[in-house]
């Protein structure tokens, strides 16, 4: 994976969300972390093309995010769009959870990210 230079103010920010992830997050976190969930690496709060992704595969060049309520806003569905736009067109895979999903049946969210991977459905 290409690294890009990322500024220092990103950098801190993702620092600092590393810190006080959500409980969602942290749920999935547990799950993927250290090659968990079949072997796949894992990074949080990893800056990407001036964006800080919640989790991703590099390898795979897949991005995890946990979304809370306040994306169902329109003007948070927009940012999120142009977001995924932008990472999309860097060659990354998004795919998106809702909190509920995350803290309530992770396992079919660890089973959607593994069958995502396994179907091909990224970008090599």
């Amino acid at each position: 994976m290409p690294h890009f230079e990322v500024k220092p103010v990103l950098r801190k920010n993702a620092r600092t969300m590393r810190k006080s992830m959500t409980d969602a997050e942290l749920k999935l976190w547990n799950e993927i972390r250290a090659h968990r969930l079949m072997g796949l690496g894992f990074r949080r709060q990893l800056p990407i093309g001036g964006f800080i992704a919640d989790f991703a595969c590099p390898e795979h060049k897949i991005i995890v995010e946990v979304d809370g309520s306040g994306h169902g806003h329109d003007d948070q569905q927009y940012h999120d769009k142009h977001r995924d736009d932008v990472l999309s067109s860097l060659g990354w895979t998004i795919l998106r959870f809702w909190n509920d999903d995350v803290l309530k049946d992770i396992d079919n969210v660890c089973q959607h990210i593994v069958r995502i991977i396994g179907d091909g459905a990224f970008h090599d």
